[in-house]
């Protein structure tokens, strides 16, 4: 065991230095040596162009069922689609849901767990294996994660056998970082849960945004995507992805910000405008209004 006497206490991050160990012929962060089939489902999720993502995640459902806003995603699913890079769902939602036309990644929620009435979310199970991840054309597999809380050890194992069966079939891995209930969402924490899940060999790392974000990116060797988290104000919430991406974040995963605005479409075009065009919040969030007084 590692002996943690003696451990410096991190502090070099030097941000203002570009990963190093990217090649010319491939964008995606800490992709540079994985094979052409994990190259190929990263492509579908990051553009060329930008290098980063617009993730519309409506997965809430099977932890809160109807409750999260989705009533209908029959009739939302569809409306949104064109708006977003990346659909984040289940297997049933995708199935039932969505259309299998077009060109939209999958990020497949491969986790389950205990529901709503249950304040404990922390022990998950693999609750879909590979082959039908493989069967729904999923580019990503997703896997909730527990660094440093009750159900860690559930949570590693979870993640490492969702990770050795990708690999086998080419399929990259996202972590999502889950703050307990007894967590404090600080930079310190999210530096330990988005380096660990990297180290375990995750492709992508989903995760909360927080102060000094700029060190919680630099040190984390694979792409980070940014959760958008219970819903905010329009403004606040572009506020948040803006600063987000400016901190070197490749992606936001939005979801109640998107499906739980008055209006989702707009919402979903002025996110596109701060992760793909590098509009700053102000001028994302003048589109919107613009957008919805036509």
């Amino acid at each position: 065991m590692a002996d943690k006497d003696g451990f410096k206490v991190a502090k070099d991050y030097q941000i203002e230095v570009p990963f190093a160990n990217n090649s010319k012929s491939f964008y995606v962060k800490g992709a540079n040596n994985l094979d052409w089939g994990m190259k190929k489902h990263l492509a579908n999720i990051f553009d060329a162009k930008s290098g980063n993502t617009v993730m519309f995640a409506f997965d809430h459902g099977y932890f809160m069922g109807s409750v999260a806003g989705l009533e209908r995603m029959d009739l939302l699913i569809p409306i949104l689609a064109p708006h977003i890079d990346v659909m984040m769902c289940t297997r049933g939602a995708l199935r039932t849901c969505v259309p299998p036309i077009g060109n939209k990644a999958v990020v497949l929620r491969v986790s389950s767990g205990s529901s709503m009435l249950n304040d404990d979310l922390s022990h998950e199970i693999v609750a879909v294996n590979i082959e039908d991840a493989i069967r729904c054309n999923a580019d990503c597999m997703a896997v909730q994660a527990f660094i440093g809380a009750d159900g860690q050890l559930e949570s590693i194992r979870n993640l490492s056998n969702v990770i050795n069966e990708g690999l086998r079939y080419s399929i990259p891995t996202m972590g999502v970082v889950a703050v307990g209930k007894d967590m404090e969402r600080t930079d310190r924490y999210f530096k330990l849960a988005t380096r660990t899940l990297a180290e375990i060999g995750v492709n992508i790392v989903k995760t909360y945004y927080c102060e000094n974000f700029e060190e919680v990116v630099a040190a984390c060797p694979v792409p980070i995507v940014v959760a958008g988290g219970q819903k905010l104000p329009e403004d606040e919430a572009l506020t948040m992805a803006y600063r987000a991406i400016s901190a070197g974040a490749h992606g936001l995963d939005m979801g109640r910000n998107i499906f739980q605005s008055k209006q989702p479409v707009s919402m979903a075009e002025s996110i596109r405008l701060i992760v793909h065009h590098k509009a700053t919040d102000k001028e994302a969030y003048e589109f919107y209004q613009d957008s919805i007084h036509k």
